[in-house]
C-alpha cells in the first residue's frame, strides 16, 4: 500500500487533490481511498487530506500517520503544523515553493531526508501561468506522478477531466503536465547531485 498525506490551506484544493489522486489510481485498476480532516473549515485554515493506493482492497480507515509521500501545498504551514510527523527518512517530500529552503527555514527538515527525497516545485507560479489562479492542487498531482510514479500522468489527466469540464479541465491538465515536465527535468539533476562521485 502507498500512502500519501496532503497538507495545505482551505481554498488550495487539498481535499480535491487527494480525491483526484484516488480517481487516477482507480483509472489504472488499483484500489484507492481519499478523505480529509479539517480543523476550522474556512479559507486559509490548515487542511489535511489523505490518499491510500493499493493492489488489494483497503480495509483501514484511519488518518495516514506514516505516509510514503508527503505533499505540502503551502510551505508556510511548516512553521504552524507538524507536517513532517510520522515521516521516515526514506519517505518522499514534495513541497510547493519557489523560494530556497533557507529562506523558508526548511533546511533543518531537509537534512532529515536523502537529497533526492526532499524536492520542491514552484506549483503556485505554474498554476498562475497555466490556470490563471493560485490553485496548486493539479500542479502538485502532476509533480507527484513524475516524482514517485504511483500513478501515471495519463491517469492524472483523466481524473482531472472527470472532475472538471471545458477550459477549466484543459488548463488544469496543462498545469499538471507542466509540473510533470518540471519534475522530470529537475529531479534528474537532483538524483545526479545525490549520486556518489
Amino acid at each position: 500500500m502507498f500512502q500519501v498525506r496532503f497538507h495545505g490551506r482551505g481554498g488550495q484544493g487539498v481535499v480535491t487533490a487527494a480525491e483526484l489522486l484516488s480517481v487516477a489510481a482507480f483509472e489504472e485498476g488499483k484500489h484507492a481511498q481519499a478523505f480529509p480532516t479539517f480543523g476550522s473549515e474556512r479559507t486559509g485554515a490548515p487542511v489535511t487530506s489523505f490518499c491510500r493506493i493499493a493492489d488489494e482492497p483497503i480495509r483501514t480507515r484511519e488518518p495516514v500517520l506514516a505516509p510514503d509521500a508527503l505533499v505540502v501545498l503551502d510551505a508556510t504551514l511548516v512553521n504552524q503544523v507538524d507536517v513532517f510527523a510520522g515521516m521516515r527518512p526514506e519517505g518522499h517530500v514534495l513541497i510547493n515553493t519557489s523560494r530556497s529552503y533557507e529562506e523558508l527555514g526548511l533546511e533543518r527538515f531537509a537534512l532529515r531526508f536523502r537529497p533526492e527525497r526532499f524536492f520542491s516545485v514552484p506549483a503556485t507560479e505554474l498554476a498562475l501561468a497555466r490556470i490563471g489562479k493560485p490553485l496548486p492542487n493539479a500542479v502538485m498531482l502532476g509533480a507527484l506522478a513524475a516524482y514517485v510514479h504511483v500513478v501515471s500522468l495519463a491517469a492524472v489527466d483523466s481524473a482531472i477531466r472527470d472532475r472538471f469540464e471545458g477550459p477549466t479541465a484543459d488548463r488544469n491538465v496543462e498545469a499538471a503536465r507542466e509540473a510533470y515536465r518540471y519534475v522530470d527535468r529537475e529531479f534528474g539533476r537532483e538524483v545526479l547531485r545525490a549520486s556518489p562521485d
